[in-house]
């Protein structure tokens, strides 16, 4: 079966739960299927967003205030959805993001302690109605997601902008993104990431099916501005 209808899937969760290694798997099982698939990021995704990356993730903005390193996410997620995002979706694609808008409502939003308009007023220019149609939450206890993403990279490997932050502006986020799955509940869907790598792939690809198959909503989600 190849599908006709594009569908835009993001993966959300603190660090370390799994998102990369899942979406990779979730991406191999739809291509056996016949469907076109496009896997991305962010920050990053596109020529533009990645060099706003790895001004990100390597400290290089963090002098300049949380405030600023929003507006670069906004711009690099600007560039991310006209350049790659909206044009693979148009054509058909499945397009599965690692991360999205609700990372910076989280990162920057929550622990960036914005204010909530400034948060909304960036993400609507940057989203410009590119809402998913389904956000998968993963969730572990951020103690044991930050013990595999330090396993991930290795011990003398220095960690990112975001992993090196204490253990409880990281508690914070899990809470914020639990959040997420109980205020909206159309969009958003938890994902118990402490079970075994394949369970979770079975309880993702179990949340994607419907999504797929439902061609009466086409396009409704994105429809909406955020």
């Amino acid at each position: 079966m190849t599908q006709s209808t594009g569908r835009f899937i993001t993966f959300e969760g603190g660090e370390g739960v799994g998102k990369s290694t899942q979406i990779h798997r979730l991406a191999g099982v739809l291509r056996r299927r016949g469907h076109d698939v496009l896997v991305t990021r962010e920050p990053g995704g596109s020529l533009g967003a990645e060099a706003v990356r790895y001004v990100l993730l390597s400290g290089a903005a963090e002098e300049f205030g949380v405030r600023m390193e929003a507006v670069l996410f906004a711009a690099a997620r600007s560039d991310h959805v006209e350049e790659v995002i909206r044009p693979a979706v148009s054509e058909g694609a499945i397009v599965l993001c690692d991360r999205f808008m609700d990372s910076s409502r989280v990162y920057q939003g929550v622990t960036g302690n914005l204010e909530p308009q400034f948060v909304r007023n960036l993400e609507r220019i940057a989203v410009n109605g590119m809402i998913p149609d389904l956000t998968l939450v993963l969730d572990l206890p951020a103690e044991a997601g930050l013990r595999r993403a330090k396993a991930r990279v290795g011990t003398d490997a220095q960690p990112d902008r975001f992993e090196k932050e204490e253990l409880a502006t990281h508690e914070k986020r899990r809470e914020a993104f639990l959040d997420l799955t109980r205020t909206e509940p159309d969009r958003c869907l938890l994902i118990d990431a402490s079970q075994s790598e394949d369970a979770v792939a079975l309880a993702i690809l179990a949340a994607v099916e419907p999504v797929l198959q439902d061609e009466a909503t086409s396009g409704s989600a994105r429809d909406r501005k955020a």
